[in-house]
């Protein structure tokens, strides 16, 4: 299927994953194109915030790791190398690091169960180099402030399939903030359904995000 879209920092462009490659189509409307192609299985593109390069997960080395793919040159860079599943999903606002879920170790103090599918947030330099644990706690589609002082997201309380309909139960996701600052966590939706993918509005006064509250999926 035609998965994980997203648009490009100045809306010209929709990047998205389909058949396990990379491709691309205006946002117009057009003709989609492979921007990045290999017989493993590349998901979940990311954009930089200049729009220059896309992040990517691939299975390329047996499970899925970061990889950065850069426009200009054409070339792609691998950045991470656990054996975990590394998964994107944003970039800082300088565009320096990459944020990416992955069940790697939790923290002695972190008092959820410890399991494989309630994955930690890290973050890695886009030149490569030192991980850094950023949340011991899952934080599913996290992104940046653009002050880098607060990281929203979602979260993951237990197994659901991500593709299961209209279910209500304690294990339906929420709405988070996290403040870096302060170093506090603040939940901002209590649905007893599907509240997931938040994004910050224009101002970062307000969010957008998918619920499941009307019925089905909407903004």
């Amino acid at each position: 299927f035609m998965r994980n879209p997203v648009i490009s920092p100045d809306g010209s462009t929709i990047a998205f994953s389909y058949k396990g490659d990379i491709y691309a189509v205006s946002s117009s409307g057009g003709t989609a194109y492979p921007i990045v192609t290999h017989e493993a299985y590349d998901f979940n593109p990311i954009w930089s915030p200049d729009g220059g390069s896309i992040a990517f997960a691939s299975f390329r080395y047996g499970n899925p790791d970061v990889f950065l793919y850069d426009r200009e040159s054409a070339s792609t860079s691998r950045l991470t190398y656990h054996s975990a599943g590394d998964i994107p999903s944003a970039f800082n606002s300088d565009g320096s690091e990459i944020l990416f879920s992955s069940s790697r170790l939790d923290r002695a103090s972190n008092q959820q169960f410890p399991s494989g599918m309630l994955s930690e947030l890290y973050s890695v330099p886009v030149n490569g180099g030192r991980v850094q644990q950023i949340l011991t706690t899952p934080a599913i589609k996290a992104r940046y402030s653009a002050d880098g002082s607060k990281i929203i997201y979602h979260d993951q309380k237990g197994y659901e399939d991500n593709y299961r309909k209209h279910h209500t139960s304690s294990v339906t996701r929420d709405i988070w903030i996290y403040d870096s600052n302060a170093q506090s966590f603040e939940q901002l939706t209590n649905f007893n359904g599907e509240d997931r993918n938040p994004v910050f509005a224009p101002g970062e006064e307000e969010i957008y995000y998918l619920s499941e509250q009307s019925g089905s999926f909407n903004v």
